[in-house]
């Protein structure tokens, strides 16, 4: 028994709750996860500091989704005024190292191009053909963001060894050194931005699209210390250094992958599944929580559960009472987007003895 999300019901006067609805869910078990530290030292913490928490914003999809491209849109100009700063040093210098990294900022903050298609299909409606819609493609974005940095990683590496293998003289390292401070900075801006805002609107794909603007900021850090080296007079800093931050950067792609694999393998906070549990359990009518079963699809909560409900109940009353629970569920479970409910008769422990052999496991409390 349940209420499909863009279906209203005669009986409640065609109230809906649409996909991206309006409504400003909120509950009290919300945490904000605002509190991790901007710049350098933030950099330094998230490189070295494992984060394993589910966001869950109290703001609706279609909000969700706005604040999704924003980030976007904001990283990419802000990475755009970098990479144009950083020329105009490379046309001063002729900066081959510098000449580098500018490219590689050019073309890996182009990969918010994927992902703000893959905001745009999430926004599509279900269909016949794609009938829970099409928010996955941002977790295949972000499957690509993953194989971003680990090029990344590589490239580094590799670019490292061949000048270690025949070093090169810097012109004007003072220069390069200012243009490298300049994308560090304005990667390490983008990328606290992107992940507070992934965080806050349930996004692992922008979360790691966040982690891969660190990678890219990084490497201006390696030109950064390349050209103290030229200054130093030690050729080898800037290959010694290259390899140094190619080990920072599988450190941050540990960390990506991870909140990847983990989106698309379903991993979510048990916490959160404890909140519907509770307030399934709270609502009117609903005399035990049988079985709870949540999921992240893009930025977007998913949920089934099974409700025990007195026996006596007819039809329409056990209607009523999953709806209302349905509907509380809506207002107070932040990011969710729709719930499937099943009536069980309470006290009746062979509900489903014709069926138990083909149904999963019990959730434990594996990790």
């Amino acid at each position: 028994m349940s209420g499909r999300q863009d279906q209203p019901h005669p009986a409640h006067g065609g109230h809906r709750h649409l996909r991206g609805h309006d409504h400003n869910h909120k509950s009290d078990n919300t945490r904000d996860h605002d509190e991790h530290r901007p710049g350098p030292v933030g950099a330094i913490r998230h490189l070295v500091r494992s984060h394993r928490h589910d966001p869950a914003a109290a703001i609706d999809t279609a909000a969700a989704t706005r604040e999704g491209m924003r980030a976007l849109a904001v990283g990419l100009g802000v990475l755009g005024l970098t990479a144009a700063l950083q020329a105009v040093v490379v046309a001063v210098s002729g900066s081959v190292a510098l000449l580098a990294d500018t490219i590689h900022n050019v073309s890996d903050a182009l990969t918010a191009v994927p992902l703000a298609l893959a905001f745009w299909l999430g926004r599509r409606a279900p269909n016949r053909h794609y009938t829970y819609g099409y928010g996955r493609a941002e977790d295949l974005a972000g499957v690509f963001v993953v194989a971003m940095i680990a090029l990344s990683a590589a490239v580094a590496a590799w670019e490292a060894i061949g000048r270690l293998v025949d070093p090169q003289e810097m012109a004007r390292p003072g220069w390069v050194a200012v243009a490298g401070t300049i994308g560090f900075a304005g990667n390490e801006l983008v990328a606290g931005y992107r992940i507070r805002a992934g965080r806050r609107i349930g996004s692992a794909a922008l979360v790691a699209d966040g982690h891969h603007a660190r990678t890219d900021g990084l490497g201006s850090l390696a030109v950064v210390a390349a050209s103290v080296g030229a200054v130093a007079g030690w050729p080898l800093a800037d290959p010694v250094v290259g390899l140094v931050i190619s080990v920072a950067i599988l450190n941050v792609l540990r960390h990506a992958a991870r909140d990847v694999y983990l989106r698309l393998m379903d991993r979510v906070d048990p916490a959160l599944v404890e909140s519907v549990e509770h307030e399934l359990g709270d609502a009117p009518g609903v005399e035990a929580v049988d079985r709870v079963r949540v999921r992240w699809i893009g930025h977007e909560l998913h949920a089934d559960a099974e409700v025990a409900l007195d026996p006596g109940l007819g039809l329409a009353g056990a209607h009523d009472i999953l709806e209302g629970a349905r509907h509380r569920l809506l207002h107070r479970i932040p990011r969710l987007g729709d719930i499937l409910l099943h009536a069980n008769p309470a006290g009746h422990a062979d509900a489903h003895d014709r069926t138990a052999h083909h149904r999963l496991p019990a959730a434990g409390g594996g990790g």
